[in-house]
Formats: structure tokens, sequence, C-alpha cells
């Protein structure tokens, strides 16, 4: 059995005097300053991360490129895999944010205007280097293309949003997940916006359904309130990994303590 990943994430945004800092909102909304970047890097890796995710939140939205910069000086810090995304929308940005110190890059919008870039990004630069973001939100009207049923046992299906979900896109996001998977994405990182900083547990129906779906790793990502959620996530669903910001922000627990706590449930994950 490979082990679970715990995986720390930091939205990181430029305040109004062009400084990088890290907010956690709840569905990327009411932003609070949760630190800065290169220093929360460095506790977690010292905390026991298995990865780390950079994502800058803003980047596809203002239309600007990703900060380099401090993408250079958190991978100074780090020692573990680390995937930055956010305004990369080309080879060439790819290739820019590898050579920055990234492992990994992620990619939302410009994946699904552009699908063909996960083909080019895949053969390029190999799928192990290509992570597609996938935000998602509930949707009850009949224009999906696979039906699950919410906790309440209605249907809905999953749709994709981008630039931060704030467009809804009508694309079903099963059949996405299961098109990247063929154009040679090496992983899928899900997040629900309905579950984001909510703190209220990973939306399970979602991760099911993506999980369940395609072959390639899904980390679960949006709405981890405690290590109980992750043990839940992991037992309830085929995620590979669980993405969490705010219970590590603001030192509700240590990455080291949630793993202790998937440990003493059964759960495989390196110590």
């Amino acid at each position: 059995m490979l082990a679970k990943r715990v995986i720390p994430c930091l939205d990181v945004t430029l305040d109004d005097e062009g400084n990088a800092d890290v907010v956690k909102g709840e569905q990327f909304e009411e932003l609070r300053y949760a630190g800065d970047p290169v220093e929360l890097a460095k506790k977690y890796n010292e905390q026991g991360a298995d990865e780390l995710v950079f994502l800058d939140i803003t980047a596809s939205s203002e239309g600007r490129e990703t900060m380099l910069d401090v993408v250079r000086r958190t991978a100074d810090e780090v020692f573990i895999p680390l995937t930055v995304g956010g305004g990369i929308s080309s080879c060439d940005d790819i290739r820019e944010t590898l050579r920055a110190g990234a492992d990994k890059t992620s990619m939302n919008t410009a994946a699904l205007q552009n699908p063909e870039l996960i083909d080019r990004a895949a053969r390029r630069f190999g799928s192990q280097c290509v992570v597609v973001a996938i935000d998602a939100r509930r949707n009850y009207d009949s224009s999906g293309d696979h039906y699950f049923e919410d906790e309440e046992g209605t249907k809905c299906w999953f749709e994709c949003v981008i630039y931060g979900g704030r467009e809804p896109t009508g694309v079903d996001a099963v059949s996405w997940a299961q098109e990247v998977e063929e154009r040679g994405a090496g992983e899928i990182l899900l997040t629900s916006m309905s579950g984001d900083g909510t703190k209220e547990g990973y939306d399970l129906p979602l991760t099911r359904a993506v999980s369940g779906n395609v072959s390639i790793p899904v980390i679960a990502s949006g709405g981890a309130g405690s290590p109980a959620h992750m043990v839940e996530v992991f037992g309830e669903t085929e995620a590979n990994a669980g993405l969490a910001a705010s219970i590590f922000h603001f030192d509700e627990y240590t990455v080291e303590e949630a793993k202790n706590v998937l440990a003493d449930a059964g759960v495989e994950v390196r110590l």
C-alpha cells in the first residue's frame, strides 16, 4: 500500500505594496493574512510534510505571471516536492517555474481553455511534472455528464469553475478528470469550492466521484478542519493525498500531529 500524503497549501497573493502574503479565506473570499510564504514553507518542511503546494491565487484573474522570485526563495527552504500553480499558461511558463525550483506545475484555467497544453507539457517535461487543478461546485441541473448522490441523497453533478471559482464553465469535473489523464497529466489537485475554508470536512461525494474514475493520483482539497477529516477522506474515497491550509497556518495542528492521528487510525503515512 502506498503511503497517503499530507500536503500543506500556501495560497499566495500580493499585497498593496507588492509583498507576497499567504492568505486564507472561505470559498476564496474574505481572505485574511496567514504568514510569510517562505517562513511557512520552512516550518512545514521541518514538521515532516510530504509535499508542499504553492498557489499564486490571483495571478490568473489579474492576468499576470507567477511570482517566481518568491518561488525561488521558497524552494531554497524545502527539501520535499514543491508544486507551483497560478498564472501558468504555456510551456515557457512551466519551464521557468521548474527552473525556479518547482518539482511540479499546476494548471487550472489555462488547461481548461487550452487542453492541448496538457499534451504538450507532458511530452516536453514528463507527466510527473504536470498537475491539473480542478476546482468544482455541485450543480443540480440536467446538463451534467455524471450524476452522483449528495449527503441528502439528491442527484447532482460537479461543475468545473475557473478564475479562482469566479466563473462557471459548464464542464463536468469527472469527464474533465478523465480527459486530463488521457492527455498525460500525472496528478489531479481536486478542490471543492463549496468546502473551501469551511473546515467542515472534505467533499466526499466529489472526491469519491473523481478519484474513483481515474487511475492517476488525486489530491483532496477544500474543507479540512481536523486530522479526523483526513482519516475520513482516506477511508471513504480513493484519494492519494490530503491538502490542508487553515489547520496548519493558524497552529491548530502541526503536520506531525496530523500524521500521528492518521497512523493511529490505521492509515499508512510516512512518519
